[in-house]
C-alpha cells in the first residue's frame, strides 16, 4: 500500500512536469500538480526519517479530512471552469509565480520545523507524554510557535495564488485559518499539561505565527 500512494504521487508529479514544460494553459496547473504530489509524498518521507515509530499510511497526509479532499476538489472544479469561461485569467503568469513562492516558502518552514522537532513531532495531538518528550524552542520555533502551521496555512493558500483561483483563495485562507485556530488551542492545552510554566513563559516570548491567532487563554 505503501509503494501504491508513492508510485501514485511519482506518476502524479511525473504528470504536473510535463505539463509544467508546455505552453499551454494547464501549465500553471502542473506547477500545482507538481507541489501537491511532492508535500504529500515529503510528508511521509520526513516522518520516516524523523519519527519512525509514528510513521503509518496516514502520514502521507492523503486522507487527511473529508474537507481537506472536499477542499482540493474544489479547486480544481473552479480551475477547470473559470479555464473554459474566463481562460485569460489562468494567464496571470507574474500571479501563479507568487504563488509557487508561497508554496514553496511555506514547505520549507513545515519541513524545517518536522526536521528540528524530530521525534517530538507527530501528525497527530498527543495526549500522552512519552519519556522523550521535551519542548522545541530552538531554529524556527524561536520564531514561532507552530512553525509546521504556519508553513501549512501558506502552502494551502499559495496552492490556489499559484492556480490564479480566487474563490478557493479566499475559502482557503478562512476554512485553513479556522482549522489551524481549534487545533492550536487543542495542541496548547496538552503542551501547558506536559510542560508547564516552561511552556508558558514560551508562549509568552514567541507569537503562534498565524495572523490573529494567539492560542489557548489559560494559565496555571
Amino acid at each position: 500500500q505503501i509503494a501504491v500512494r508513492a508510485c501514485f504521487l511519482g506518476f502524479a508529479f511525473g504528470c504536473g512536469v510535463l505539463l509544467s514544460a508546455g505552453r499551454s494553459a494547464w501549465r500553471h496547473f502542473g506547477w500545482y500538480m507538481c507541489s501537491l504530489s511532492l508535500f504529500h509524498y515529503s510528508e511521509y518521507l520526513v516522518t520516516a526519517i524523523n519519527n519512525p515509530r509514528s510513521l503509518s499510511l496516514d502520514s502521507f497526509l492523503l486522507n487527511h479530512s473529508f474537507e481537506y479532499n472536499l477542499a482540493a476538489l474544489s479547486s480544481w472544479v473552479e480551475f477547470t471552469l473559470e479555464k473554459l469561461l474566463f481562460p485569460e485569467l489562468k494567464q496571470i503568469t507574474w500571479l501563479s509565480t507568487v504563488g509557487l513562492l508561497m508554496v514553496i516558502v511555506g514547505d520549507c518552514l513545515r519541513k524545517a520545523a518536522m526536521l528540528t522537532a524530530g521525534s517530538n513531532f507527530n501528525h497527530i495531538v498527543q495526549n500522552e507524554k512519552s519519556d522523550t518528550h521535551t519542548l522545541v524552542t530552538s531554529g524556527v520555533y524561536g520564531w514561532f510557535r507552530h512553525p509546521s502551521y504556519v508553513g501549512w496555512f501558506y502552502w494551502s493558500i499559495g496552492t490556489q495564488v499559484l492556480l490564479c483561483n480566487p474563490i478557493c483563495v479566499v475559502g482557503y485562507a478562512l476554512a485553513s485559518w479556522r482549522f489551524f485556530r481549534e487545533r492550536i488551542e487543542e495542541e496548547e492545552i496538552t503542551l501547558i499539561h506536559f510542560f508547564g510554566e516552561e511552556y508558558l513563559e514560551y508562549k509568552r516570548k514567541v507569537p503562534s505565527g498565524l495572523p490573529f491567532i494567539k492560542g489557548v487563554k489559560l494559565e496555571l
